[in-house]
């Protein structure tokens, strides 16, 4: 009886998980600043903003890289020199900075607002905004990501990729479908306006 409860609690006490520390996964996110900046607003527009991303996606990814997942030959070797806590930190840290937005041209707005907004009943295409938020700020609950703010260029790469299945780590297949039934245009549309949405 004693060793049954023994092992109960060794089971409760594994799966407790201990609250992220902000101010450690600053410290580890040291080397990530080169591609990400120090806040996480990266600076090359073919690197993803990470700033303002929702804790739980952000873990998700870092441990998709790590497993092969999710491939990318930069960030597997970054993602395995971190250990589940640091992942958990890093990404509590990213978490908490503010993505900065920027402006959009009119030109993009009439297409992608409708697309984001109700969707493409032509094309069986739903609204974006169903998963990602009125605001582009995703839902961390459902670890939908944050979309408002993100680099145009690295927008357009990841839709085009979810759409080729070069990537394929989304929930249910999800993005590849959806995206499989966007046009070129669509996707440059939407990559612009969810560079100021918010």
């Amino acid at each position: 009886m004693i060793k049954i409860i023994g092992l109960t609690l060794v089971f409760l006490f594994s799966n407790i998980s201990l609250a992220a520390d902000i101010a450690k996964g600053k410290t580890k996110t040291a080397v990530c600043a080169a591609c990400h900046a120090a806040d996480g607003n990266s600076a090359d527009a073919i690197n993803p903003k990470l700033a303002g991303q929702s804790a739980k996606y952000l873990v998700k990814q870092l441990h998709d890289f790590k497993s092969g997942k999710r491939s990318n030959a930069t960030m597997a070797p970054m993602a395995a020199m971190l250990n589940d806590e640091d992942i958990e930190n890093v990404a509590a840290y990213y978490a908490s900075q503010k993505v900065q937005h920027m402006a959009v041209e009119d030109k993009y707005i009439a297409i992608a607002k409708k697309l984001y907004l109700g969707g493409d009943a032509d094309r069986d295409i739903p609204a974006c905004i169903a998963c990602h938020s009125a605001t582009g700020e995703g839902m961390a609950a459902a670890g939908f990501p944050a979309v408002g703010g993100q680099h145009p260029t690295y927008t357009i790469t990841t839709l085009k990729a979810f759409r080729s299945g070069d990537r394929a780590n989304d929930a249910n297949g999800i993005m590849r479908d959806v995206t499989a039934k966007m046009s070129d245009k669509q996707i440059e549309a939407l990559a612009y306006y969810l560079a100021g949405l918010h």
